[in-house]
């Protein structure tokens, strides 16, 4: 399913939503990580990353995408992967009304364009429809990301001390945001 973008920058744009079983994108996928976190990304992977440990963690990811585990694409014109971002609902009985945002990246050379509040309203729109209220995330206190984030209408909860290695391994606080969603206007 693809569908035109309308972003902060002037060039045309399409957002997918990767079907379970889609592995079309995985090398794209690959090049991205790698891009993002070679640029500082706190994703959960060091600088050493090679192109087989993406892989694993993509390929792990298509095989566990279905109606729990969403995942968005953002296009340019010529089909370069810009860039992407993942939807998990929580499952659990007294959880059904929540979901966490996961691995937001943006290519190093589309960053300042709009793409993330592009991919960040796709799923927000997605996870209303799904019956979601309000979203969670977890990102590096003091990145980039949290002047996004905030920018974007999300609330800082807290900081966890010395949470996880940066990409040059060095252990960084994590914030912890969320966001209540409003019911989509009928």
């Amino acid at each position: 399913m693809s569908e035109p973008a309308s972003p902060l920058s002037h060039r045309p744009l399409h957002l997918s939503h990767l079907s379970p079983g889609d592995t079309s994108a995985l090398p794209a996928l690959i090049s991205l990580l790698q891009d993002a976190v070679l640029g500082g990304a706190s994703l959960g992977f060091l600088a050493d990353m090679d192109a087989a440990e993406a892989g694993a963690y993509w390929t792990r990811v298509l095989d566990s995408l279905d109606e729990s585990l969403q995942l968005w694409l953002l296009h340019d014109e010529a089909g370069q992967l810009l860039g992407t971002v993942q939807l998990a609902l929580c499952d659990k009985p007294n959880g059904r009304h929540r979901a966490e945002v996961q691995k937001l990246m943006v290519r190093r050379s589309a960053r300042g364009q709009g793409l993330s509040s592009v991919l960040l309203k796709a799923l927000e729109q997605a996870a209303r429809q799904q019956g979601r209220s309000l979203l969670v995330l977890d990102t590096e206190a003091g990145s980039h990301a949290e002047t996004v984030y905030t920018h974007l209408g999300w609330l800082k909860a807290g900081e966890i001390p010395a949470f996880a290695a940066n990409p040059d391994g060095g252990l960084r606080p994590t914030a912890l945001y969320y966001k209540q969603l409003h019911a989509a206007a009928a």
